[in-house]
């Protein structure tokens, strides 16, 4: 039985959420992302991308480029709970779920036509059922493998439904830039636009051994995507690595007492998070970019990362943790221009259940916890933030006095950002 993919793609999703939530936003250019002039695009309405505004973009190159945008700062915990809705009529139609992000996923219904008929009825009926049940639109694509039905779900947004049988894959893909295939970032673009690669039919005319021999491993997934190949299965499985929280300030923040209300805000938001999956994390990481320009739109990133004797979902341990790996950033008298918490090494709540070296007494930790408890319901009620610890002297840990406990890191990004939506 040949396999059937549905690739399927909320529509400007944090931007529509907005939109739908507050009519005299409707047919107007709605940027969501950071207020400030250093913010960064998280999404654009349909209404603003004409101007050219697109996720990712620096909030002032895209007030420059559509001055008339309204500009509307995410309300994430919104958006997931948007999304579980979603989530949860995708799984009545399939448990063959892979989540790409909050709202995009693969859908395997190779198993469900006697049930719901063929992939493009069920794809029609799940779009139905999202519009009727949360006045949002889907586009989806469908084909026999994952990286075609995910091409064909961006060829006609919004609300965009493509099919790709089996045999017009070559026909559909080789026109198509090189750029859409997976990894072909600017770098490797560059290279292949080198050697007169501009469609994937370009590329599809080179043996697998010269790519190969090109590109090392990844010349051969060149290959077989370049073919239309892709045999991934979709993972119901796949876990969530990393959650985070990070902030670009409006003004440089020049004093450690300045920044750390900061990071204790973000441990809180990422603790919060943790707790609402039932989610425990061994490794904090802290990224901090400082006011150190080093070219047009870049600045010098620090990435510090620690692995805890035990993994947690403590706004107060994850606190302590930031603040002993912000200290240890060489910040050379600079502002820090932005900051940022994250948790990885994710694993199920109570899987490894230890004490907390940090902690003296159990019972502590149970108060911990049930505190943290009550803080989630109260913001479930009131929305987030309507209750924030605050930092006092004995949570501030003495400096670092093991320099190999922190590892540096490289770089860049530590965690998965939320996708750039289209």
């Amino acid at each position: 039985m040949q396999r059937r993919i549905i690739h399927l793609d909320m529509d400007a999703f944090y931007a529509a959420i907005e939109q739908r939530d507050f009519p005299e936003l409707r047919g107007k250019p709605v940027i969501v992302g950071g207020n400030s002039q250093r913010g960064v695009v998280a999404t654009a309405s349909y209404e603003a991308r004409p101007y050219g505004v697109r996720s990712a973009m620096p909030m002032m190159q895209a007030l420059k480029l559509c001055p008339q945008a309204i500009v509307v700062p995410p309300r994430r915990d919104h958006y997931l709970a948007v999304s579980r809705q979603i989530f949860a009529i995708l799984r009545s139609f399939t448990p063959l779920i892979e989540p790409v992000s909050l709202d995009e996923a693969f859908l395997d219904v190779t198993a469900s036509k006697q049930l719901f008929g063929t992939a493009r009825d069920i794809a029609q009926r799940i779009k139905a059922r999202i519009h009727s049940e949360t006045q949002l639109t889907a586009s989806a694509g469908i084909a026999a493998n994952k990286f075609v039905a995910k091409i064909a779900s961006d060829m006609r947004k919004p609300d965009g439904l493509v099919e790709i049988p089996a045999q017009e894959i070559l026909a559909f893909i080789h026109p198509l830039p090189v750029t859409k295939i997976w990894g072909v970032g600017r770098v490797t673009a560059q290279t292949l636009h080198g050697m007169g690669v501009q469609t994937i039919g370009d590329l599809a005319r080179f043996s697998r051994d010269a790519l190969v021999s090109r590109f090392g491993v990844h010349g051969d997934q060149l290959y077989r995507l370049s073919h239309g190949i892709d045999e991934r299965a979709v993972d119901p499985n796949l876990e969530v690595k990393s959650l985070g929280e990070e902030e670009t300030f409006e003004h440089d923040l020049t004093q450690d007492r300045d920044v750390h209300p900061v990071l204790l805000h973000q441990a809180q938001t990422v603790a919060q998070r943790l707790r609402g999956r039932h989610l425990v994390g061994w490794t904090i990481t802290v990224k901090i970019k400082l006011a150190e320009r080093l070219g047009e739109g870049r600045f010098r990133l620090y990435t510090r990362s620690h692995t805890l004797p035990s993994p947690t979902n403590d706004a107060q341990a994850i606190y302590r943790a930031a603040l002993v790996l912000y200290d240890a950033v060489p910040r050379r008298q600079l502002g820090v221009r932005l900051a940022g918490v994250y948790a990885s090494g994710l694993e199920p709540e109570g899987k490894n259940a230890q004490l907390d070296l940090f902690v003296s007494a159990p019972q502590q930790t149970d108060k911990r916890r049930q505190l943290g408890h009550v803080l989630d319901q109260l913001a479930s009620r009131y929305g987030e933030g309507i209750v924030r610890l605050g930092a006092t002297r004995s949570m501030r840990p003495a400096r670092s006095q093991d320099p190999g406990s922190v590892r540096k890191e490289d770089m860049h990004d530590p965690v998965a950002r939320d996708k750039k939506e289209r």
